[in-house]
């Protein structure tokens, strides 16, 4: 993107006074003051011509997505525990925890009971997510902008159990739910994308879904971010119906497909005004 497209920005000449300069503290002042805005420009910035500015936008971008991402709560991780449990629930034995009641049943000269020796079994985690980032059609600063900040918020929500998913007339895996790629490379890869094609919803969460059955979480959940718009010949609601459990985020301005989708397949869903508003929305979609 040329700088004299940069330009229209509100804030743009103060952030970036001169060419290959981005100055953190009045990026810091806009963000505080015009925070969707800011948070759009500093997308765009990423996709500039001018390589210094891009590389430091780019930097940036991954920086204050995160620290916004992280603001939301925290649940436990969701890669599970292992915990102590009777060994006739299942489990692998654990020898030494049980040397006690087995030398307490040889000197009572009886056999020892399953449920006297101990065995280790892995807990199950909490919450899983799949997020879904729609992007056929025209990815702008804002759309990006919401995306990662998306992606940041289900990475802090559930550490070790979430994947990402990209689409267009193809579903791309950004972050497989096996993956121990860290945030910070994931948002970088949101940030990357480029909108074209059609909107090939149901394929979407057909691969969310399958991303989930992967996973040994109690609440597994698939977040949509998109208009709900599709554009194949495939109907999503089926797709959408067989979802454990889903999210959708819409475009304030552009809501009523996923209204819809939403009302038709038992999902829940809520606008979303601007990229700073999206992980407030996810939290609230979540019960807190």
């Amino acid at each position: 993107m040329a700088r004299s497209s940069l330009a229209g920005h509100p804030g743009f000449t103060e952030i970036s006074p001169e060419v290959g300069v981005l100055d953190p503290d009045a990026f810091d002042v806009a963000l505080a003051e015009r925070p969707d805005e800011t948070l759009t420009l500093l997308v765009d910035m990423g996709k500039a011509t001018d390589e210094k500015l891009r590389a430091a936008a780019r930097r940036l971008a991954g920086r204050v997505v995160l620290e916004i991402g992280r603001s939301g709560r925290v649940t436990r991780r969701g890669i599970g525990r292992l915990r102590a449990v009777p060994a006739d629930r299942g489990g692998d034995l654990d020898l030494d925890a049980s040397l006690g009641a087995v030398a307490e049943a040889r000197a009572a000269r009886r056999p020892v009971g399953l449920d006297e020796l101990t065995a280790r079994t892995w807990a199950r985690p909490a919450l899983a997510l799949c997020l879904v980032v729609d992007a056929s059609g025209s990815m702008g600063g804002d759309r990006l902008a919401a995306a990662a900040l998306t992606a940041a918020a289900c990475a802090f929500r559930a550490p070790g159990d979430h994947a990402v998913l990209s689409f267009a007339a193809e579903t791309r895996v950004l972050r497989d739910i096996g993956s121990t790629r860290p945030p910070s490379a994931v948002v970088d890869r949101v940030l990357g994308l480029r909108g074209h094609g059609v909107t090939a919803l149901s394929g979407a969460l057909r691969a969310a879904t399958a991303q989930l059955e992967r996973t040994r979480a109690e609440r597994r959940i698939v977040v949509l971010l998109s208009d709900c718009r599709a554009t194949d010949d495939h109907d999503p609601v089926p797709a959408a119906r067989r979802v454990p459990e889903l999210l959708i985020l819409a475009p304030e301005s552009d809501h009523e497909q996923a209204a819809e989708l939403a009302a038709r397949s038992n999902a829940r869903w809520a606008p979303v005004a601007g990229p700073s508003d999206a992980p407030g929305v996810l939290r609230s979609l979540l019960g807190g």
